[in-house]
């Protein structure tokens, strides 16, 4: 049994008996320094894995450097881009960089890092007997409503390259943590869909929302329709105690 919180767009903290899990952090719960992370997170017990999927700022916040101030053992995971593009941002030197198809793994956690079809990586997590995705910016991004049929070809066939390889791999996940994205216009769960028909999830996390929760739970329907119980956020700081 575990604690899963949404913190914002595709920012989550995982906790478990022996560690927690920081992904994809953008801002706190309640505003960029207030919330969830501050006020519980960095006060639980064990170590702190700080992961970052890529160097874009809705997904890598350089404040997580600070955490490390206020509790010990904290370790960072990150794309190999952010090394490449935010150099300059990184204090210390003991991060562990990966590309795609780099591992990492310690007594509590193992990381296995896959493609994105945009920038960095997505990971793979298994910790304290359980399996989890975080899609970071994998996607099926076919912008279907601006996109040529062309484009919008090319990137599915990108995307479901990725999948299948992920799917060979991890036929089967207790959590995935998934881009909702409506920006993509009137296919926007497309990716999603996808993803459940190919990789038999318990529990489908949206992300990468905004605010726009009510698209967001749109895919409970799809999600159930592969055996996937969707976990219905409503907002930001939600908690969800998973077995």
């Amino acid at each position: 049994m575990f604690n899963l919180v949404y913190l914002y767009h595709s920012g989550f903290a995982l906790c478990f008996d022996a560690c927690s899990v920081l992904i994809d952090y953008y801002a706190d719960s309640a505003g960029e320094d207030r919330g969830f992370v501050h006020a519980e997170l960095l006060q639980r017990p064990g170590p702190l894995y700080i992961l970052a999927s890529h160097f874009h700022a809705d997904h890598f916040n350089p404040e997580v450097f600070s955490f490390a101030e206020s509790k010990a053992d904290v370790r960072f995971v990150f794309s190999k881009d952010i090394y490449k593009r935010r150099r300059k941002w990184l204090p210390i030197d003991d991060i562990a960089f990966l590309s795609p198809g780099d591992e990492y793994a310690d007594d509590e956690l193992k990381i296995r890092a896959y493609d994105s079809t945009d920038c960095g990586i997505s990971f793979y997590l298994e910790v304290a007997g359980l399996k989890l995705f975080h899609a970071g910016d994998l996607n099926n991004w076919h912008w279907q409503d601006e996109s040529t049929p062309a484009e919008a070809a090319a990137a599915q066939k990108a995307y479901l390259t990725v999948l299948k390889k992920i799917q060979a791999e991890v036929p089967s996940l207790d959590v995935a943590m998934f881009p909702t994205d409506p920006r993509l216009g009137s296919d926007y769960l497309r990716g999603a869909q996808q993803f459940v028909a190919a990789i038999a999830c318990r529990y489908f996390a949206p992300m990468h929302f905004d605010e726009n929760y009510a698209q967001a739970l749109a895919f409970k329907a799809a999600a159930a329709a592969h055996g996937a119980s969707l976990l219905e956020i409503t907002q930001r700081g939600q908690r969800f105690t998973l077995a």
